[in-house]
């Protein structure tokens, strides 16, 4: 009888993270890489993520699997890269087009963790496709809030494109916006971890801010305390990087809050590098250093970002160097949630929690691929550390990352081997990808589900 005694009161303190994890994945969306304080930043403060890298795996080598907005979310979906099914461009604002979006053909993450047990919520900018079928409560979310488009004006009743001040999104509902957008997303967020807090089931959450894309626009109190930057554009930009960071402050206050920080298994990323905006008459306020290159770019500053991993329960903080990619995000979530069974065998992300937590050595991946503008486009990929970036027909350029992370000296004609295995490599990937499906809003040509006008 004692003895039974004894198993029950353990039962009683077993810790919480003998269950599955939650599962927080947060994407900022154009952050340049050296915009937070564990990246170096001594010009806008981002306490909370700090805080949170600290807690974390900081993976020093970690990207996107595209230098813009959609692909990336598209990749980060689906575990596998965008090019296989043909999302390599961002869709146009078409609620018309059943071909504008990530295709019905992929299962999706949130999909996955329903299968695995979980109830999913996804939060903020969905830019996925604007037809009902690519809603997120079709694609997997149990709750979704947030701006269905690419972009959105912040601030109630600003100004801006059709697709920025189209009404938010509850559920397939229209609903308005009531506050500066970041912090009403990290409101939301916030109340998800809450309601969902002491369930039976573990919850799944996309949380994707707009911020701090453009437009630029900031709260008043944030401008305020950063006056000690000059440039009024790198100024607001850095007041929306600072209202990110405590929106996410939020959110893991209220994870803190209700108990259930320590299992909750936390992933931070931009969907790709800074922008540099110069065309467009703004100066380049976002700051890549020391990477070459920015948004759009399949050089490093294209999508080489902030990349941190966190799992109190399970995870040891610290710096993580082999290459990674947010394809990772999906099998790594579900093997945490023991549920690697129903993982698709033709995902290209892989489970890295062995590695991250120093159970296996070497690294995740032989190869990462990278690619803009469809066939003939824009290359890259990574192998170790050297990486061969090909810029449409121009020749191929070699890079040590090692040495050269600024990607400054090319090496190509030192080494023609290693080129040759590159170039073979990307061929070889290419194989299994096809063109895209849909063109770019700015591709100038029709998108779909468009006519050209007649002349």
């Amino acid at each position: 009888m004692r003895s039974l005694v004894f198993l029950a009161s353990l039962l009683l303190v077993a810790p919480a993270f003998a269950a599955k994890p939650n599962v927080l994945v947060i994407v900022a969306d154009d952050l340049g890489y050296n915009d937070v304080g564990f990246q170096g930043s001594k010009e806008i403060p981002t306490p909370h993520l700090d805080k949170l890298a600290g807690q974390s795996v900081r993976c020093t080598n970690g990207y996107v699997s595209h230098p813009f907005c959609s692909p990336t979310r598209a990749g980060m979906l689906t575990g596998r890269y965008q090019h296989r099914f043909g999302h390599e461009n961002n869709p146009a604002w078409l609620p018309e087009s059943t071909v504008a979006g990530l295709p019905l053909s992929e299962t999706t993450f949130p999909a996955l963790m329903k299968q695995a047990g979980y109830t999913t919520g996804a939060v903020g900018k969905w830019h996925l496709g604007a037809h009902p079928q690519f809603h997120p409560n079709k694609r997997g979310f149990d709750e979704y809030f947030g701006a269905l488009g690419g972009g959105h004006v912040y601030f109630p009743g600003d100004k801006g494109g059709p697709e920025y001040q189209i009404p938010l999104n509850r559920n397939g509902q229209d609903e308005p916006q009531t506050k500066y957008l970041t912090e009403q997303f990290g409101e939301e967020a916030a109340a998800f971890v809450g309601r969902h807090a002491g369930e039976a089931k573990p919850w799944m959450l996309y949380l994707a801010f707009n911020a701090p894309h453009t437009p630029l626009q900031a709260p008043k109190e944030w401008l305020e305390k950063l006056k000690h930057i000059e440039s009024e554009q790198r100024r607001t930009y850095a007041a929306m990087v600072c209202a990110l960071d405590a929106a996410i402050g939020g959110v893991l206050a209220k994870l803190d809050e209700t108990k259930q920080r320590e299992n909750t298994l936390v992933y931070f990323v931009s969907d790709n590098g800074g922008p540099n905006l110069t065309i467009r008459n703004m100066t380049n306020f976002t700051d890549n250093t020391p990477l070459r290159g920015a948004k759009g770019a399949v050089y490093e500053g294209g999508m080489r970002v902030p990349f941190l991993v966190s799992w109190p329960a399970k995870l040891k903080p610290g710096t993580y160097e082999q290459p990674v990619i947010a394809l990772d995000f999906l099998p790594t979530s579900l093997a945490a949630a023991d549920s690697a069974d129903v993982t698709p065998k033709n995902l290209d992300g892989v489970n890295l929690l062995p590695f991250l937590a120093g159970e296996t050595s070497g690294a995740p991946h032989e190869m990462l691929f990278w690619r803009s503008g469809g066939p003939g486009g824009n290359n890259a990929v990574r192998r170790g550390n050297m990486k061969l970036v090909r810029i449409g027909t121009e020749k191929p350029q070699l890079f040590d990352l090692a040495a050269d992370v600024e990607e400054s000296t090319d090496l190509a004609a030192e080494q023609p081997e290693v080129v040759k295995e590159l170039v073979a490599a990307i061929a070889e990937w290419e194989k299994g990808t096809i063109a895209p499906i849909f063109e770019s809003p700015r591709a100038g040509k029709p998108a779909p589900g468009k006519k050209k006008k007649a002349k």
